[in-house]
């Protein structure tokens, strides 16, 4: 029990992780190359830096789930 709690726990953290670098990476591109990009409202930086931080903590917790999760099969050579 406690090792899928801590699994859990490690996906949410990788989640986390991607999403922070999402965010500044989104930030540096809307305020460098995008500054007429407009998402919820907001334009810029400030616009890409969500959507950024949306697709990064998305992957972050997919690819987390995903390495975490997986069932290791067993091959077994006879």
């Amino acid at each position: 029990m406690f090792k899928i709690i801590f699994r859990v726990f490690a996906v949410i953290l990788v989640g986390v992780v991607f999403g922070i670098i999402g965010l500044i990476v989104g930030a540096l591109i809307g305020g460098n190359y995008a500054q007429q990009f407009v998402f919820n409202g907001v334009r810029g930086y400030e616009a890409t830096g969500q959507l950024g931080l949306t697709i990064a903590t998305l992957i972050g917790l997919i690819s987390g789930w995903r390495f975490l999760f997986k069932r290791k099969s067993i091959s077994s050579s006879k």
